[in-house]
């Protein structure tokens, strides 16, 4: 039984109801046009809005700079608002306490104008606007004070005034405002623009003077309500910050609230203080800076009012969405909010780097191939085709006139054919044949046997040309192959290491301050470039004490202890900062080090040898110890081997395989110069991780490696460098121990013997006879021997270089201090 008012809905209809409220709940409803509009102008909205506020707002209830400092910037940055900002401005000051909406008009109408005189002459610029605005402000009161008879020293200095602070809200307004209008908004502010950003709200509360719900001020709480959103997001120092500027704004439009501006300052830096809490904490903090200040400042019923207006705040700060919280939060430098935008920027950054570079890898790829398939078809020309069109030739010049061509290329072609084959190969023989050479059965075959001869020999001067150039350019499109194959591999590695994903390490990096600032260190920053284990880079900017080396007895020490293996100084420079700070960087120490000795001399005692030597570390875990000897003596050698040894150690710092940069090396100096030049290299690569060395030996003498009283010889048999174009390239590969002591000699010194002398034997003689222990003791002594062994005299140049493998052993011993743990190391992810 139903009674008469009762309905009776069906089950689709109430899953229908059901989900509209869901939808409207959950954000479902944007789906509705008109929401979708508004929301898709819910800035432009905010701005006419503000100007709404901005031009009900006053100064001491007679000036009003707001209205035409808003219109200035909205000119310039949202122009097509400019007829709603102009009707919101004056239709806000239509509700001021005193109403100045003739003033208000004629100067937009003066500021338009002279935009629009400038327009014609394109001096139109965002700069130009703080002048334009006190120059039409004070024009226009100067106006009307004359007009009315009312001009005095004092309306005179209130002018003067107002067209001043016009002036400054218009610089204020240019910073501030982007904020609301730009659609690509930047991910961090400055300080200036937070505090430009707070004096616009501020100025936008001022428009709210006046209004009263019951015994609430609505200047009051929406101040309070400001003071507590921004101290949440940015703690004391932005809190505190938003009271004092907000208190004094608001005591300027009401002379009666100047002890708001101390009120405001003391809740802000309490509610900042208790940031940690959250909403709560900052709740309670705010309320208890505010009621402790109304107790010493105001009556009981103002201490009750002023509860109440805290307690309006608060709810609304409840209320507000966590989503606006991190808006705002993203735009506060050092928010956790920030700085995770400001990370998943430059992952995207790193993202679209990584593609652009893999774009060009491909390209460089593909470009290699179409080389190197090119070159394989010009190598490909057929045999046969090459001596038919040189046959064509020769018969077109020698045969075409003769009244025996139809005989001789008709009836007997492979008669014919066969004497211009057999006189072709004795030319390509023997290249001065001549015709008395020439048998009496090719006199039998061809009349004109001698005008075929030289033609021949003409012809095949310019086919050996041909064939010399036509090498040359399959050898250069090989080189162009070879290069870019190895570039594209290169920059492949690159996008490999870009797209290696980064982690935000902000937690270790208070981790290691934290454990500084316990031994009393004065640290500014501390920037994580890398925890990979193995690789570790960390830059700490910190106060430096002259005197104290703090970076590698007591830093590096404690790093080490924290990150679980061997931390060293890797580089120490004065900062830019001009307050006695050092930027030191900090890295990971390699298992093994390594020593060098070098020892030279030049052929006949010269000042210039043709010998070059490098002993660096390539920056990929390697050191590279190299040796190069140049043809001959003197200045050209010494330019061959210093070129060999400057390309090979670029292209192998920049992670090219080690085969492709010596072939690159080979065929630069081969195409380098006409002249026969050449290079011998001898480069030994050792891990300084695993202490395996990897041996490169082009065309140089063996290298030594003595392991106690043993001597064992390294050698590999290869022409030297700029010879051939297509060399056959060895890598020896030795695992070395520490202690062991490594020779690498040029010519000079491994013939020093002679030939009627085993060369090996006596190098290693001459080794194990040496007692000396520092790598530099050990090449002088060498050197002094090979050239006491010739009685003084220096047949040719000689340089041994001597590399010693050693323990890594750090200078300082770990700290252990208590209280401090190991670091957690991020997992990355390949």
């Amino acid at each position: 039984m139903q009674t008469k008012n009762s309905t009776v809905r069906s089950p689709s209809a109430v899953r229908n109801a059901l989900s509209r409220f869901r939808r409207f709940r959950g954000g479902g409803l944007m789906e509705y046009p008109y929401v979708q509009a508004l929301a898709d102008h819910k800035w432009s909205i905010a701005l006419v809005a503000m100007a709404f506020l901005l031009g009900r707002a006053m100064i001491l209830e007679q000036l009003s700079p707001f209205a035409l400092a808003y219109f200035a910037v909205i000119y310039y940055l949202r122009r097509e608002l400019l007829l709603w900002t102009s009707f919101s401005l004056l239709a806000g000051n239509l509700l001021a306490v005193q109403p100045q909406i003739g003033h208000i008009a004629v100067q937009l109408g003066v500021f338009y104008l002279i935009q629009q005189a400038l327009g014609r002459y394109d001096r139109t610029e965002l700069s130009h606007a703080p002048m334009i605005v006190f120059i039409s402000s004070f024009s226009v009161r100067l106006f009307s004070y004359m007009v009315n008879g009312n001009l005095t020293w004092f309306s005179l200095m209130m002018t003067s005034i107002e067209s001043v602070l016009g002036f400054v809200l218009t610089l204020i307004f240019i910073q501030a405002l982007p904020v609301f209008t730009l659609k690509k908004k930047n991910t961090q502010l400055r300080n200036e623009e937070i505090i430009c950003l707070i004096i616009l709200l501020g100025s936008v509360m001022t428009g709210t003077v006046g209004w009263l719900i019951g015994p609430v001020s609505v200047e009051h709480v929406l101040s309070r309500y400001l003071i507590l959103l921004f101290a949440l997001v940015g703690g004391a120092p932005l809190g505190a910050s938003v009271g004092v500027v907000t208190g004094l704004i608001l005591s300027l439009a009401d002379i009666h609230a100047v002890q708001q501006m101390s009120l405001l300052a003391f809740a802000g830096l309490l509610a900042g203080l208790l940031k940690e809490g959250k909403k709560a904490a900052v709740s309670i903090g705010l309320m208890l800076g505010a009621s402790i200040l109304s107790v010493y400042i105001g009556s009981q019923d103002e201490v009750l009012v002023s509860t109440l207006e805290s307690g309006t705040a608060v709810l609304l700060l409840f209320l507000t969405p966590k989503s606006l919280i991190s808006l705002i939060a993203k735009f506060v430098p050092g928010t956790q909010e920030n700085l995770k935008s400001q990370y998943e920027y430059a992952k995207k950054v790193r993202e679209i780097t990584a593609g652009r570079v893999e774009q060009f890898s491909e390209v460089f790829r593909q470009l290699a191939g179409s080389f190197k398939h090119f070159g394989i078809d010009g190598q490909e020309v057929r045999k046969d085709e090459e001596m038919g069109h040189f046959m064509n030739s020769i018969a077109d010049r020698s045969c075409t006139s003769c009244w025996k061509r139809e005989k001789c290329w008709e009836t007997n072609f492979f008669q014919t054919y066969k004497f211009m084959t057999d006189m072709m190969t004795s030319i390509e023989e023997n290249p001065g044949f001549s015709k008395e050479d020439i048998p009496v059965s090719w006199t039998r075959i061809c009349v004109k046997s001698e005008a075929v001869m030289d033609i021949m020999k003409q012809q095949y001067d310019l086919y050996k040309h041909d064939r010399h150039w036509r090498k040359q350019i399959n050898d250069s499109r090989h080189l162009v192959a070879e290069q870019l194959s190895g570039v594209s591999q290169v920059m492949q590695d690159l996008a490999m290491e870009i797209k290696r994903e980064g982690q935000e390490m902000h937690i270790q990096e208070e981790q290691i301050r934290l454990a500084l600032e316990k031994l009393g260190l004065s640290i500014h920053t501390i920037d994580i470039v890398s925890l990979e284990e193995g690789n570790v880079e960390i830059e700490i900017v910190h106060q430096y004490t002259k005197g104290f080396d703090e970076c590698r007895k007591i830093i590096a020490p404690l790093l080490s202890d924290i990150m679980g293996e061997n931390i060293v100084v890797k580089s120490e420079q004065y900062s830019d900062r001009k307050d006695g700070c050092y930027r030191v960087v900090f890295g990971s120490a390699k298992e093994f080090d390594v020593e060098t000795g070098i020892a030279a001399a030049a052929k006949g005692g010269a000042l210039l040898s043709g010998d070059s030597y490098s002993a660096a570390e390539l920056g990929n875990g390697k050191f590279a110890v190299a040796l190069s000897d140049g043809m001959g003596n003197g200045e050209r050698a010494k330019m061959e081997s210093s070129a060999a040894l400057a390309i090979l150690r670029q292209l192998l710092q920049t992670g090219m395989e080690e085969k492709l940069a010596i072939k690159s090396v080979n065929s630069v100096l081969a195409l380098r110069s006409s002249d026969e030049v050449f290079a011998t290299i001898d480069m030994a690569l050792v891990d300084l991780y695993s202490a395996k060395t990897t041996f490169l030996k082009i065309g140089s003498s063996p290298s030594f490696i003595k392991r106690g009283g043993e001597v064992i010889p390294v050698s590999a048999n290869n022409l030297p460098v700029g010879i051939l174009q297509d060399i056959d390239i060895d890598l020896v590969s030795v695992q070395l121990k520490p202690g062991d002591i490594l020779f690498m000699l040029t010519d000079g010194i491994y013939d020093a013997p002679g030939p009627a002398v085993n060369k090996e034997l006596w190098m290693k003689r001459m080794i194990q006879e040496i007692e000396a222990e520092t790598p530099q003791e050990i090449a002088d002594c060498l050197l002094e021997k090979v050239v006491r062994y010739h009685h003084g005299d220096i047949y040719d140049d000689m340089t041994v270089v001597v590399a010693k493998i050693e323990k890594f052993r750090p200078e300082w011993s770990t700290i252990r201090w208590p209280g401090v743990s190991r670091i957690e190391r991020p997992k990355t992810v390949s």
